[in-house]
């Protein structure tokens, strides 16, 4: 219960409050997140269910709360403020770095890879085609839910050949 305590009475002291993604954001990035928000800033970071049922069990009090709920999903924290949201947001921008592709992220940008000589004959390149698999995980979104998914298809537009 301490910790749902916690989340009450930041939504009591904060006015403001960002919901954050933190997929892919390390420990050390998020410690200096928390370094340069010092202050400013109150970082929370928890389980989306304690999160839910304490906002739940804070609708009395505040129903506007429960606007918040619907976007508790996946990999989220809350960034609690009294300061300008604008130049919250900034710092929070200021420590987003690149970071490497790693099996099963999704890039936040698009990637194209352009059609060019790899400098390997054929005999080399049914080696690697035997280890690499023809078809990728493609993410959609869907417009009726505003959700993500991922979706295993076989279309020529959603399907990189090695």
């Amino acid at each position: 219960m301490p910790r749902e305590d916690r989340i009450i009475q930041l939504l009591d002291d904060y006015p403001k409050c960002f919901i954050v993604g933190a997929d892919n954001v390390g420990s050390k990035q998020m410690q200096q997140i928390r370094m340069s928000l010092r202050g400013k800033a109150v970082v929370l970071m928890g389980k989306n269910t304690m999160m839910s049922k304490a906002i739940r069990g804070h609708l009395e009090n505040n129903p506007a709360l429960e606007k918040l709920l619907p976007h508790i999903r996946g990999n989220v924290g809350f960034v609690f403020t009294k300061e300008d949201l604008t130049e919250i947001r900034d710092m929070l921008l200021a420590n987003k770095v690149p970071a490497a592709a790693r099996a099963g992220a999704i890039a936040p940008c698009e990637v194209t890879v352009p059609a060019q000589n790899t400098g390997l004959g054929p005999e080399k390149t049914s080696f690697f085609q035997a280890l690499v698999p023809t078809v990728f995980w493609v993410p959609v979104y869907n417009t009726h839910t505003h959700t993500h998914t991922h979706t295993h298809t076989h279309t020529p537009q959603n399907r990189v050949k090695l």
